[in-house]
């Protein structure tokens, strides 16, 4: 009962926006952590008793899900601005020396395994965008 209370009351709150963010791997672990953290608050597992990741999430009998409802939120939001045709064009510039910084795009790509291109020409068919948005977000683990 108090896991689903935090989902609902707390993860809104902690993922305002996040159609908009551009994750890294920082904020993946992140997010990680503030789930792992908040089954361990409910399950009132002290942080000297060492307990592991999947020990707190077995205890708790739930999957890490957070993430995953980060990543259906920005690729259904992806596909509402390619509705628009608000996001088709790149802003001219010098880039800067390094490593390129990740951008919001990259995320979309990284998640769905297509070019932008791709991911354009399938989200104009919405079933079928939201038939494979649902399959990206919601991977499935085959026994055997």
């Amino acid at each position: 009962m108090k896991i689903r209370l935090m989902k609902v009351l707390v993860w809104p709150v902690a993922t305002y926006g996040c159609e908009s963010w551009t994750l890294r791997k920082n904020e993946e672990t992140r997010l990680e952590a503030f789930e792992i953290k908040g089954m361990k608050k409910i399950l009132h597992v002290l942080w000297t008793a060492k307990k592991t990741n999947e020990w707190v999430l077995n205890k708790a009998g739930v999957k890490t899900e957070l993430l995953d409802t980060v990543n259906a939120r920005k690729l259904a939001y992806y596909s509402h601005i390619m509705e628009k045709e608000i996001m088709q064009g790149t802003m001219p510039g010098v880039c800067r020396r390094g490593r390129p910084c990740t951008a919001w795009i990259d995320n979309i790509k990284l998640w769905t395994g297509l070019s932008v291109e791709e991911s354009v020409r399938m989200t104009e068919d919405r079933d079928k965008w939201r038939m494979y948005v649902h399959g990206v977000a919601n991977p499935r683990i085959e026994d055997g």
